[in-house]
């Protein structure tokens, strides 16, 4: 394999990588990491939406075999799983860590050391989920993994509520982009996440990405190597808000982009006196998945069944080596 590849080495061997670090320290100082633009001063352990302060949180570093299958493979996933999120999305079912802020505090050196201790463990790929609100911290520690020898290709795995001045700190770094695109319908957007920007904010977001890495491609084992992968969750009595959300998918990157349309909601505490106090049924799931297919998108991944598994459910109290 080309010591190019993954992306992030060569920023690495030329230090260009220093110069983003410096920049996302930058943005970190009155905090304007995420489009909430809270302003607040991280560095004195200032809290914002969010709730992050001035120390990376984690909440588990997982040998995951449950992303879609270009990603998990036969050896599963690295996956990192960062505590707090800039989102407030009130059915989120990692709560205990978006919300309650389960987890540890870590140094730099300690999250190099566990995506060392991820590869070592045989995963295709280091995964972040929800990282963005510890961008500084993280390009840090991928300096010095790189160094101690990572060469695994780097998931970043978002809920689409991105900065253009952010994503672009991560152009040559990123291997693969996860983003959600969650909303279409900005008034949906502020009742069930307090973004009503979102719509507008993740189209320019995913444009950005898909300029960044393209099209997906895979290996001969058929496991992502580099690109852009949507994912979408739908919404039950929402499918409006689906269809939306596809259609501005067509219209920013094109039908070619790897779309994972999910169905796996349930209703969390939060949602038990609303009208999303239910599953998907299986009808809304074909009706939009059938739209999915009507407008031409040739790639991706759809659910055979809503069945939700307990691995859909994680519960970030239990043993680490119990969610693999």
């Amino acid at each position: 394999m080309s010591k190019t590849f993954p992306r992030y080495l060569a920023l690495v061997e030329s230090g260009e990588i220093d110069e983003r670090i410096a920049k996302a320290w930058k943005l970190a100082e009155e905090c304007r990491l995420c489009p909430r633009q809270c302003g607040v001063r991280r560095m004195e352990s200032a809290t914002g939406v969010c709730q992050a302060g001035n120390v990376l949180r984690v909440s588990r570093f997982i040998h995951h075999r449950g992303e879609e299958p270009v990603l998990s493979g036969t050896r599963g996933s690295g996956t990192v799983f960062f505590s707090h999120c800039s989102l407030r999305c009130q059915y989120c079912q990692n709560y205990q860590i978006s919300f309650e802020g389960q987890g540890r505090d870590v140094s730099i050196e300690e999250f190099a050391q566990g995506m060392g201790d991820l590869q070592d463990a045989g995963v295709h790929n280091v995964n972040w989920v929800t990282p963005t609100h510890y961008l500084p911290w993280l390009l840090e520690g991928l300096k010095i993994a790189a160094q101690q020898g990572l060469n695994l290709p780097l998931v970043y795995n978002c809920g689409g509520y991105e900065t253009l001045e952010a994503l672009r700190l991560l152009d040559g770094l990123v291997d693969i982009y996860l983003p959600d695109a969650k909303y279409a319908d900005a008034e949906l957007a502020e009742t069930l996440s307090g973004a009503k920007d979102y719509p507008e904010v993740n189209r320019a977001a995913i444009a950005e990405m898909w300029r960044q890495v393209g099209e997906l491609e895979t290996d001969e084992e058929g496991v992502a190597r580099k690109g852009l992968i949507v994912r979408h969750l739908v919404i039950p009595g929402e499918l409006e808000n689906t269809k939306g959300v596809l259609r501005a998918l067509k219209e920013t990157v094109g039908v070619k982009v790897a779309i994972s349309l999910m169905g796996q909601y349930f209703p969390t505490a939060r949602m038990r006196k609303t009208a999303y106090n239910r599953s998907l049924t299986v009808r809304e799931y074909q009706e939009v998945a059938q739209y999915m297919f009507d407008l031409g998108f040739e790639h991706g991944w759809v659910q055979e069944g809503l069945g939700v598994e307990l691995r859909h459910r994680p519960d970030f109290r239990r043993k680490e080596e119990e969610m693999k």
